[in-house]
């Protein structure tokens, strides 16, 4: 096989895996069953209350789908909590503001922050759900 062929077969290799590897985590609508189940897997996971009227809410979402498709983040699970109607959620999370970041590691809450929308401050919060 000459080299010419040899790179391009290990280019179509490349490319074919690129189709195949998930991009990462990525938000997810809010569904109390599988919530709980990630939780009591321990698995990292994160829940954003939101509300699509929220200024901050809007800010926060396109920062957080970036980091959700970096390889550090790929075992992530981000819920995205409707902050106008799972009213129950928020009570048994102690949640007072949308645009809150609840993070879960071990089955357990580990932090929490409301209102931010810098990269390396959220970054570092979903850190903490590794």
């Amino acid at each position: 096989m000459s080299i010419l062929q040899t790179l391009r077969r290990a280019l179509f290799v490349l490319f074919a895996a690129a189709l195949v590897v998930p991009a990462g985590a990525a938000e997810t609508a809010y569904v109390q069953q599988k919530f709980d189940a990630a939780v009591a897997a321990g698995q990292p996971v994160i829940v954003h209350f939101a509300a699509d009227w929220c200024p901050t809410c809007q800010a926060q979402k396109p920062v957080a789908s970036a980091l959700l498709k970096e390889p550090r983040f790929a075992a992530v699970t981000l819920f995205r909590a409707d902050f106008d109607t799972e009213k129950a959620l928020e009570a048994r999370l102690g949640v007072t503001q949308q645009s809150t970041y609840v993070v879960f590691k071990g089955g357990k809450e580990v932090a929490r922050s409301t209102a931010k929308i810098e990269r390396e401050t959220l970054a570092t919060l979903f850190a903490q759900a590794l």
